[in-house]
């Protein structure tokens, strides 16, 4: 294990703050990709199938603040916020400059019609919010900045997790009324 793994595990209780500014370009989503998938690998209590869904979480989120909420040449801002043995909080910033940036209850609103399903799932575009980030985590907010911009502040709790992959463990009957052992 490297020294920052180490260093993060032996520091079980703490938080650990790790945030990272980008430019809007999507060149740099690759390691962003890395890095996430590393993190949640290496210093969590997650498994590596949510260390991947974590990965398409942050992308899904990073790549909509660089879309759609920062023009180019602005930053965007991702923040991992890891609560030892209890959740990761992933908070991604945009300027609030780009040509479809919105305000929180706008993209609220939106999100809540496509979970709903009022809004047609045939459009290929859209869905990434409502089908990846809301369907993996367990808090999704949408926050305006003061200085101008979109928060986005997504938590996974571990227990949660837990119960979730327990529950798919079981194999039930055909009637659904039995669990097989």
């Amino acid at each position: 294990m490297n020294d920052i793994a180490t260093t993060l595990k032996e520091n079980t209780y703490k938080p650990v703050k790790i945030t990272i500014t980008l430019p809007t370009h999507a060149y740099f989503m690759s390691g962003i990709r890395d890095f996430t998938l590393s993190l949640i690998k290496n210093t969590t209590e997650f498994s590596e199938q949510w260390a991947y869904r974590f990965q398409s979480v942050v992308d899904e989120l990073a790549n909509n603040a660089i879309e759609h909420g920062s023009q180019p040449g602005e930053e965007i801002k991702i923040t991992f916020i890891y609560n030892p043995n209890e959740s990761i909080e992933i908070q991604v910033e945009d300027s609030g400059t780009g040509k479809d940036a919105r305000k929180a209850e706008e993209i609220k609103k939106i999100v809540d019609q496509y979970i709903q399903q009022s809004v047609p799932m045939a459009n290929i575009r859209g869905r990434g919010l409502a089908k990846i980030v809301h369907e993996w985590t367990d808090e999704l907010e949408f926050i305006d900045k003061p200085e101008g911009g979109l928060k986005v502040k997504v938590v996974k709790y571990l227990t949660h997790v837990e119960t979730e992959e327990l529950k798919k463990s079981f194999v039930y009957s055909e009637d659904k009324t039995h669990i097989l052992i």
